[in-house]
């Protein structure tokens, strides 16, 4: 495809506020990485709805409803991968968050239960959203908050590190595919080519890589694999989403970032390699 610089710079601009933001969530402290990725996980909710309703050609106020309690249980999920209490609550919020899980699933099976199950060809599709969106953020604030790392600055440079490397595999594989893409990746993203999207990696790969070595705050092993491992699932992520839109027949979840489109067009890499990063660090870290 050929390279368009009036869409490269809208993009450009749109990815340096979003890493700006993303940025100011994570260093400022836990709390506010908190707050973004809340605003995230129910912009993302709400994105996925609309998705889901264009797919079923369901409009009624039963439907969103049924969703928003979903959307609580989620975010309940989010709370209890976060290891933080503030003082002025009796509780921790993982047991915050328990409760709250609870009582949204309570309210979700009541109104099926009252409707006759109504809903009942949406369950399904809002428990894909569950794994889908709520889970991968619970897991990302379980990078940021867990307290087990051998270093106290892990918790703000792997989750910085799995941020930063999907922005920069993104923009990469634009510049790199829009210059010498010739292969098509797949059909369902018939502007992705095979060497934007090696290119991508590539370039993802060895910015971490040299960033890891010269600043010595992550062995260079890790940010290399850690990158590696979120670039390629970045990459899925962004066709599962675009299998979605596809389905739903829209061109962009929403209009949230001028040149990326919604929320979910926005995180949908990150919804995947988040997961993916969390199980490395779990498992390997």
């Amino acid at each position: 495809m050929a390279f368009n610089w009036q869409t490269f710079r809208t993009r450009a601009l749109s990815s340096v506020v979003f890493v700006a933001v993303m940025a100011a969530g994570l260093l400022w402290n836990e709390w506010s990485f908190l707050l973004l990725f809340s605003a995230v996980h129910f912009g993302c909710w709400w994105e996925y709805y609309r998705l889901v309703k264009h797919m079923h050609q369901r409009e009624d106020d039963g439907a969103k409803s049924l969703m928003f309690c979903f959307a609580l249980l989620g975010w309940g999920l989010m709370l209890i991968f976060t290891q933080l209490q503030l003082p002025a609550l009796l509780y921790p919020l993982p047991e915050i968050g328990l409760g709250m899980v609870m009582a949204a699933l309570a309210a979700a099976l009541a109104m099926l239960v009252s409707r006759k199950n109504k809903y009942g060809r949406l369950v399904p599709a809002f428990f894909a959203g569950l794994l889908y969106i709520s889970l991968s953020l619970a897991l990302l604030m379980g990078l940021r908050t867990r307290q087990d790392y051998p270093q106290a600055a892990y918790a703000i440079t792997i989750p910085l590190l799995v941020i930063v490397t999907n922005w920069i595999n993104d923009t990469m594989a634009y510049i790199v595919g829009s210059l010498i893409g010739k292969t098509p990746f797949s059909p369902i993203s018939p502007k992705k080519t095979w060497e934007g999207t090696i290119g991508g990696a590539v370039l993802a790969v060895l910015t971490i890589s040299l960033v890891a070595y010269f600043s010595g705050l992550l062995p260079v092993g890790h940010a290399a694999a850690l990158a590696a491992l979120g670039a390629i699932s970045g990459t899925y992520g962004d066709l599962f989403e675009s299998k979605l839109k596809r389905m739903a027949g829209v061109k962009d979840s929403g209009s949230m970032m001028p040149g990326h489109g919604g929320f979910l067009d926005r995180f949908d890499s990150l919804l995947f390699s988040a997961t993916v990063c969390a199980v490395y660090v779990g498992v390997v870290m």
